[in-house]
């Protein structure tokens, strides 16, 4: 198994957190079909446009840079911020799509990019919309909550409003094998967390509490947005959900119901909607 590098908070649905582990650190060719962030003026829009609808894809892990964009298993805050941005100047471009299929990542760059999108729909004043093509979990469910409508298959799942972050002890495991790590430190806190020595239980508390400031912020922003785009979603609201999931039919159902979403519905069918909409817009 690859470790996580050093401990930090993330933005992960539970059963994400052994897959992106396992896949820092690993070494591929770049994705088949995605473009280089450097080549976007030569390789035209980094997007599809289907009747005036700009697809953007947010899939896989989320990260604060990444340098393709198109990967099924890795997006970059940065490419994702560079779409919108192209997408909203876009005189082909009246209504941008998010396609959704995510069960989070890190936290950074995640409230910021929630954040811009927010503003810079409202001064493009092109609708944005998250197409759910499954599910949009923790770090995927922030960047979902900015658009003006959220629509989830009912086979998918939306939520994990919460912080995640994991400490490895190997201490036990390296006394075993013979091995004995000395961590020499200039500063008290410079080791703080290191994956040799038992975690103090001081330092568990203090990032416990900076785990709890994160996940207020991540509800303080859901609620904002959700409350922008009608649904009756409030901050307690977001908290007492206390991370948890709604997925299935009946999850699904009861999220809309609890203003976590706004419909149930086939991405196909939620495209189409939002193109039927466009062209009755149109036709006044």
């Amino acid at each position: 198994m690859i470790l996580l590098p050093e401990p930090g908070p993330t933005l992960l649905a539970p059963s994400w957190v052994p897959w992106c582990a396992s896949a820092v650190g690993q070494d591929a060719p770049p994705p088949k079909g995605a473009i280089y962030i450097d080549d976007i003026g030569s390789a035209g829009r980094p997007y599809d446009v289907v009747e005036g609808v700009a697809l953007i894809g947010v899939t896989g892990m989320i990260v604060p840079s990444f340098w393709y964009i198109g990967s099924s298993y890795v997006t970059g805050c940065n490419c994702l911020r560079l779409q919108l941005a192209i997408a909203f100047e876009d005189p082909q471009v009246h209504a941008i799509a998010l396609v959704v299929n995510s069960g989070g990542g890190l936290v950074s760059g995640v409230a910021d990019l929630a954040d811009w999108i927010v503003e810079a729909k409202a001064a493009a004043g092109k609708p944005v919309v998250s197409i759910l093509a499954e599910f949009a979990y923790s770090a995927a469910y922030w960047l979902a909550s900015a658009a003006d409508s959220i629509s989830v298959p009912r086979t998918g799942g939306v939520g994990s409003i919460g912080v995640i972050m994991v400490h490895w002890d190997l201490s036990a495991a390296l006394a075993e094998a013979g091995i004995k790590a000395t961590v020499i430190k200039a500063g008290a806190r410079k080791a703080d967390g290191n994956a040799y020595e038992p975690l103090p239980n001081d330092v568990q508390e203090r990032w416990t509490g900076e785990c709890e400031v994160l996940r207020r912020l991540f509800a303080g922003s859901v609620a904002a947005n959700r409350a922008a785009a009608g649904a009756t979603l409030d901050l307690d609201a977001v908290l007492a959900s206390e991370a948890r999931t709604w997925e299935g039919p009946a999850g699904t159902a009861e999220a809309v119901a609890q203003g976590f979403a706004d419909i149930v519905l086939a991405p196909d069918k939620a495209l189409q909607a939002l193109i039927d909409h466009l062209n009755a817009q149109r036709s006044v």
